[in-house]
């Protein structure tokens, strides 16, 4: 007698849980081909106001980390994606070199963040050069709770843009591929398996133009990553929302994700503290 396989059921990760959508709502994940893959949560305005409460909740303790610490944790992560190799060539589908190289490349991709969590304040703080008998420093801090909408490319590009946001010491709300959620959700199960606290990143799965536009304008979101928007009325409408508070945006990109990334999202998402203090005291 044949016995039936488990078949996975693919929930949001939101504070560190695994819950389904409140709305009850799910959508369809077909492979390159049109074969029916599994049905993805389709989170809702309430998954992502209970995201970014989560978020907020965890900033607190993770951006109070030492940057070694985070980078340690960044490093266990890299630990558990390499262990979980050929489940998530997998999901990628396609040619089987092609995709274990992809995850491969966001094995490396985490690691190379991990490094740079002790170097970053270094290199972009400064001890600023003032007539007087004073020091004047200035030093890098996180922005706070960053929402992003993640890329078409549903590991690599998903690794790109969380690790940067995460390492400097943000929490982030992450809207999936809207196509290719399932990477997404496997690599929650690599955070939640590793030292990563709770409500660090929370992943919703669903459509863009629902999530994003609520996102972009929520008063407890701090800065806005638009890289996976891909329609330019749809960004144009995140950048308006966002407009009602201070925000930082970063507007959406394209780009070769094997390349090198530089320290552009480690920056784009740091505020730069000054602090004047009179020498000999």
């Amino acid at each position: 007698m044949s016995r039936l396989s488990v078949r996975k059921t693919y929930k949001l990760y939101i504070g560190g849980a695994f819950p389904r959508s409140e709305s009850g709502r799910s959508y369809p994940v077909t492979s390159a081909k049109g074969d029916f893959l599994a049905n993805a949560s389709q989170a809702s305005r309430k998954d992502a106001r209970d995201a970014v409460v989560a978020a907020r909740k965890a900033f607190p303790g993770w951006s109070g980390a030492t940057a070694y610490n985070r980078g340690q944790i960044l490093y266990r992560v890299a630990e558990m994606l390499e262990g979980r190799r050929g489940q998530f060539a997998d999901e990628l589908g396609g040619a089987r070199k092609a995709a274990l190289e992809a995850v491969d490349a966001a094995v490396d991709r985490l690691v190379w963040y991990a490094g740079w969590s002790d170097k970053i304040a270094a290199v972009h703080g400064t001890a600023n050069p003032v007539a007087g008998p004073y020091f004047n420093l200035s030093s890098p801090e996180p922005t706070g709770v960053v929402a992003v909408v993640a890329p078409a490319d549903p590991l690599l590009g998903l690794v790109s843009v969380v690790a940067p946001a995460i390492v400097t010491g943000n929490t982030c709300v992450v809207v999936a591929s809207e196509p290719s959620p399932l990477p997404a959700i496997t690599f929650a199960e690599v955070l939640a398996t590793s030292d990563l606290p709770g409500g660090v990143v929370n992943v919703l799965t669903g459509r863009q133009a629902e999530l994003a536009p609520w996102l972009a304008g929520h008063m407890d979101v701090n800065a806005l990553d638009l890289t996976g928007v891909e329609d330019a009325d749809l960004a144009l409408r995140c950048e308006q929302a966002a407009a009602e508070n201070l925000k930082r945006v970063l507007r959406p990109t394209a780009g070769d994700w094997t390349a090198d990334p530089g320290l552009r999202r480690m920056t784009a998402f740091l505020e730069t503290k000054t602090v004047w203090h009179p020498t000999g005291v």
